[in-house]
């Protein structure tokens, strides 16, 4: 293991080894174990008693956060030219059709969520191969396959996620950045822990949350108790 640095050292001694956090004050520790010069990224891993395998335990969702992502997400809106205006007012950045399609097919994908028209749906089944290991691929699902592009693209923009659970039962998401204060970390992780608990799946046996780790890029994760999430 690498050498840890002097502020790494003094953030590692403020765990306690061994002891499980409240949600809200893994949301204040968060900041003070954070030693990175740039503005990280607050993470949130949790891991489901679900079997992923079986298509009934799919722990699959979208969240809006209160207080937003905090970073900027860039939007690629694939439409028919008489909403073109209305994505572009909501706030898209890039917003047209086939120049799009031909750039992805060669391998483009500098945007970091694609929303579509159902109408268009038959064109973008092609860059399923593209999309798909990306994690880019609109969904109706996650209100990336819509009418409404324009409410989808302020959604997004405002802070909207979608998650879904990994092959190992895991669900890995941002809710926000080490710049945000302890309050609007809480907010974001209470919101996105509500949607977890809403989702467990009636055929899902035992516990349902075995573990949550809060952290920020590069930092050691903080163990909470799920018990604290039942009190929220």
């Amino acid at each position: 293991m690498s050498k840890l640095t002097k502020n790494q050292k003094l953030a590692a001694e403020k765990i306690e080894e061994g002891k499980s956090y409240s949600l809200k004050e893994a949301s204040a520790l968060v900041k003070e174990i954070t030693t990175t010069k740039f503005d990280a990224s607050v993470d949130i891993d949790v891991r489901l008693g679900v079997d992923p395998r079986k298509a009934n335990q799919m722990v699959r969702g979208v969240v809006s956060l209160p207080n937003g992502t905090g970073k900027q997400t860039r939007v690629l809106v694939l439409c028919t030219s008489d909403v073109e205006a209305a994505a572009k007012e909501a706030g898209a950045d890039y917003v047209g059709l086939d120049e799009f399609i031909e750039k992805i097919k060669g391998g483009w994908t500098d945007f970091d969520v694609m929303i579509t028209m159902p109408s268009i749906m038959g064109k973008i089944g092609a860059l399923g191969r593209v999309l798909g290991p990306r994690g880019l691929m609109p969904n109706p699902k996650s209100g990336t396959v819509t009418n409404d592009v324009a409410k989808a693209v302020k959604e997004v923009k405002q802070g909207k996620i979608d998650f879904k659970v990994d092959k190992f039962g895991i669900v890995h998401t941002s809710i926000g950045k080490v710049s945000f204060t302890p309050d609007q970390i809480f907010g974001n992780a209470k919101e996105f822990m509500a949607t977890i608990m809403k989702l467990k799946p009636s055929s899902a046996k035992g516990t349902y949350v075995k573990s949550i780790y809060l952290s920020s890029t590069m930092s050691q994760g903080i163990k909470i108790d799920p018990k604290s999430i039942e009190e929220i």
